[in-house]
């Protein structure tokens, strides 16, 4: 018994030293659990901590259950935790709180070095920022002149003071409609056409150098002070040339219409590029938008531009696109969005000059524009310009000076130009001469026209004399009439009926044709078989001849050669002769007969086909339609021989 009370005793006493040693170290266990939370959040935010979530109290209990309750409300961030743990559970329950500590522990280590890494970011962008704030302060306070940079720009500076008289072509440039010399029709049709309410798209033909730029600028702004008129004060005159306007197929450019600069672009600006925005570029129709678009040499423009300009008529607005163009992307500013959505406005009256014929300009154009022929310059209305200009200039001129220069040039800009070279000379002289007043000489006008190389336009002239074999033609190239010298000779052939006939090859076949006509129609009326002479007709000069205009000319011709007859030399023809000796219409009657009378020819026989082609106030000229060549040749023979020759 003794034996089994010491073995209880003892075993007694050593689960009591293993109870006290597991309480030990169990105390000791949440001792360092609470220094490990006291290192992790501090002592101050602990005890706050503890404070909120109710925990205090059982933080500074001398029990053992209430301490681990109150770290259980701290580790678990829990207030609900109420019920004490057992003794016995407190182990397990040290061991949850362990592994919470340990989550806790690596997460806030983690979220540690991606804050330092946060930080670090944070600071970098903040020095760059801080960097490019302070360099463009720099920018603004400090300058990229230096001595050389300012030395340049001082240069430019006294460069730009330093000015020369505007050229004679500036400054004798008609600045009113009275200036504008020999074109008071055309003037008028122009006012009438953009003065209206409703202003019509126009096309200008005409030789060049007779106004027509001009004169559309001056309509332009005699509209804009009629009310009826949709032009307000600041509409625009845009000018272009036509031949510098060539269509890009890759769309780069287009000065006309207007363009894209795609971000991958050269050109295009930083801003834009940078966010991948594409950044239209307006072009001369939209410059040109509530005013009037001037093309000039219309004729020469890109067939493709030609067919773009005309949906923009029909629009009135130009449309861009682009592939980088994203109507969904924020960073695209409001007048991009609104340009690619709606287009550009590009409401404009459309004016284009052209010294070509009107077949050779586009017609979809035609058809969209009203046309308005300028005249050719007669040599009064060149004289009229001269003598304007003289009085510009301030200056004498010998009265022969003008009827000179009228000799050498048809257009008005060319006889500007040649009075001014003949102004300089005689400047020159006077200096020369001690400052005597400057008068331009006949001396002065000559030594231009030899230093110029230039030769009279008009070398064929009328007289009042009768020659055999010998007649005017008429001629007509772009808008300029001219006469063309046609003469005939004829000898008997050296075996009957066995002739010759020969003619300029380089007159064209259409002309050799009309000799083929004339020996039908001079068989049929005087008998004559021309293949029993040997019959040579030439075109002075060796001009080609384009198309059967010079028909009735050349029969005319040959009739005289061969019967020696002589005509009379102040009389030009025109007109294609049928085999049944009938007068056909031609063309550019119009303009043969200023030709005609820049020649100084006195009467012109035109076919009756064409009466509504001459000018109703034609001057210095007589025009008479005609329809066979019996009327032909009461015009052109002698009067005692008509009656001979036509019974």
């Amino acid at each position: 018994m003794k034996v089994f009370l010491d073995k209880f005793i003892g075993s007694t006493k050593k689960e009591t030293s293993d109870k006290l040693m597991n309480h030990d170290l169990m105390k000791r266990q949440v001792a360092a659990l609470y220094s490990l939370l006291t290192n992790l959040y501090g002592s101050d935010k602990l005890v706050l901590r503890a404070g909120k979530l109710e925990a205090l109290q059982y933080m500074r209990s001398e029990r053992l259950e209430e301490r681990v309750l109150a770290l259980q409300k701290l580790v678990f961030e829990d207030p609900t935790y109420d019920t004490l743990p057992a003794y016995e559970e407190i182990p397990a329950v040290l061991d949850e709180i362990e592994e919470e500590i340990a989550d806790n522990i690596a997460r806030r280590t983690v979220e540690d070095k991606l804050e330092k890494k946060i930080n670090e970011k944070l600071q970098q962008r903040h020095e760059e920022y801080v960097k490019e704030i302070r360099m463009q302060v720099i920018k603004e306070n400090t300058s990229a002149e230096n001595a050389q940079t300012l030395k340049k720009l001082a240069i430019l500076e006294k460069l730009e003071q330093r000015k020369l008289s505007s050229s004679a072509m500036e400054f004798l440039r008609p600045s009113t409609f009275k200036e504008i010399v020999g074109q008071e029709r055309a003037v008028k049709a122009l006012l009438a056409k953009l003065g209206s309410p409703y202003p019509q798209h126009m096309i200008l033909y005409g030789p060049p150098g007779v106004g027509k730029t001009t004169a559309a600028r001056l309509v332009l702004e005699a509209a804009k002070n009629n009310k009826s008129t949709p032009f307000a004060s600041e509409a625009a005159f845009v000018e272009v040339n036509g031949a510098t306007l060539r269509w890009d197929p890759r769309e780069v450019t287009n000065p006309l219409l207007g363009s894209v600069h795609d971000p991958i672009y050269q050109g295009a600006r930083r801003d834009l590029a940078e966010t991948g925005v594409p950044e239209p570029k307006l072009g001369l129709v939209t410059d040109a938008h509530g005013g009037v678009l001037f093309i000039d040499e219309i004729g020469e423009m890109d067939t493709i531009l030609h067919s773009k300009l005309l949906k923009v008529l029909e629009d009135k607005r130009v449309y861009f696109d682009s592939s980088y163009y994203d109507p969904h992307d924020p960073n695209v500013p409001q007048y991009i969005k609104k340009i690619f959505e709606e287009g550009a406005p590009a409401d404009f009256v459309l004016i284009g000059a052209t010294t070509r014929d009107p077949e050779e300009i586009n017609p979809a154009i035609r058809s969209r524009c009203a046309e308005i022929f300028f005249e050719p310059l007669t040599p009064k209305d060149i004289k009229d310009i001269l003598q304007q200009a003289a009085d510009k200039l301030g200056v004498e001129v010998d009265e022969a000076v003008p009827e000179i220069i009228s000799e050498y040039t048809i257009e008005g800009r060319k006889a500007i130009n040649i009075l001014a070279d003949a102004y300089g000379m005689a400047c020159y002289r006077s200096d020369a001469a001690g400052g005597q007043p400057v008068a331009i000489e006949v001396e002065d006008v000559m030594e231009v026209a030899q230093v110029s190389r230039l030769s009279p336009c008009v070398t064929r002239k009328a007289s009042a004399d009768r020659e055999i074999g010998r007649i005017f033609g008429l001629g007509v190239m772009g808008f300029l009439g001219s006469v063309l010298e046609i003469e005939a000779v004829a000898f008997p052939a050296r075996v009957k009926g066995q002739g010759a006939i020969r003619f300029n090859d380089t007159a064209g076949s259409m002309a050799k044709d009309s000799v083929f006509n004339a020996a039908s129609v001079i068989r049929k009326l005087t008998g004559e078989d021309l293949s029993n002479y040997d019959l040579h007709v030439n075109v002075v000069g060796g001009g080609r001849i384009d198309g059967p205009s010079a028909g009735v000319a050349i029969f005319l011709a040959i009739l005289s050669a061969i019967q020696g007859r002589p005509i009379m030399q102040d009389v030009a023809v025109t007109g294609e002769i049928s085999i049944q000796g009938k007068a056909r219409a031609v063309g550019g009657v119009f303009e043969k007969i200023y030709g005609a009378r820049q020649a100084g020819i006195k009467t012109v026989l035109v076919p009756v086909e064409n009466d509504k082609d001459i000018p109703v106030d034609i001057k210095g000229i007589k025009v008479i339609p005609v329809s066979s060549v019996e009327e032909l040749i009461r015009h052109v023979f002698p009067p005692a021989e008509v009656d001979e020759l036509v019974s």
